[in-house]
């Protein structure tokens, strides 16, 4: 039983040496740099901490209660009106113009003031009384205010020195404004745009120059509607076939016969008429 058994041993082997452990054990030089480095890594991260400091329209556009958007049964609003209330606020403050948010605009958007009014998106994009009026102006927000769940009031106040000779004796200008947009409830655009002016904290001297410059600028920015107007009339007609386009007789192929577009033509020619009868009216009312 002995010599059977003797067969299942399983033969000695030395333990291997310290040497030979060493040989295929030793970490490398560029281990032992990453295991010494990294708790310190890890020790630098656990003690960074990132704050990112909001800006004064987002602090702002935070205090502001939007409503109740949606209840058990319907949506009154959607969050694009907190966005676009919040995009506002930073184009105020930064007295944006070229660089603005003009997808917050509608594409008919209606605006109003004391002196000025026009409809459409692309005359946000001329300059601002503001920049061209006033050297160095400032702009501080007062108030914002959601009046329901789609008129959006701020209160606003602009302050710098006017642009003129009358700067050393006037002062500085300072006008308070308030601005009120209607969104649209869904996509968050402003439909509707009203602003007054209130320039009562000036010297006399300085309110003079603002309604004078205002009513000045509003004159200049009716001008360029009038050009504007005629242009694309005047593109309208020249884009139009010409009346003496030549049409084949469908009864027979081998006649032609010319339309006759003379009372077309005079309707036209009445609308473009009147049209310019209106911006020049529109003109005068502003200047005078």
């Amino acid at each position: 039983m002995a010599a059977s058994s003797s067969s299942f041993l399983v033969p000695y082997a030395s333990p291997p040496s310290s040497a030979l452990l060493r040989r295929f054990f030793r970490p490398s030089l560029l281990s032992s740099k990453i295991l010494h480095r990294l708790p310190r890594v890890l020790n630098s991260s656990s003690r960074t901490e990132v704050s990112v400091e909001k800006s004064e329209a987002d602090k702002l556009v935070d205090k502001i209660d939007f409503g109740e958007l949606c209840n058990e049964f319907e949506c009154t609003s959607s969050p694009q009106v907190e966005s676009t209330a919040r995009q506002l606020a930073r184009d105020i403050l930064e007295i944006r113009e070229s660089n603005r948010a003009f997808a917050c605009y509608a594409v008919s958007v209606k605006y109003k003031d004391s002196v000025r009014s026009f409809t459409g998106r692309e005359k946000y994009k001329r300059p601002m009384w503001i920049t061209t009026g006033l050297e160095s102006p400032t702009v501080t927000i007062q108030e914002m205010v959601m009046l329901s769940t789609s008129v959006l009031r701020i209160r606003w106040t602009v302050k710098g020195k006017p642009k003129s000779i009358l700067a050393a004796v006037s002062g500085d200008l300072v006008i308070k404004v308030k601005s009120e947009f209607t969104l649209n409830q869904i996509s968050g655009q402003v439909i509707e745009h009203e602003e007054s002016w209130d320039s009562s904290s000036s010297s006399p001297i300085a309110q003079a120059y603002f309604w004078t410059s205002r009513r000045l600028f509003a004159a200049s920015e009716s001008a360029k509607d009038l050009a504007d107007a005629t242009k694309d009339i005047t593109a309208t007609f020249t884009t139009r076939k010409e009346d003496t386009e030549i049409y084949r007789d469908p009864t027979d192929p081998t006649k032609y016969f010319q339309r006759d577009d003379s009372f077309e033509r005079d309707v036209y020619q009445v609308a473009l008429f009147l049209a310019i009868v209106y911006f020049v009216v529109q003109f005068l009312r502003n200047t005078l």
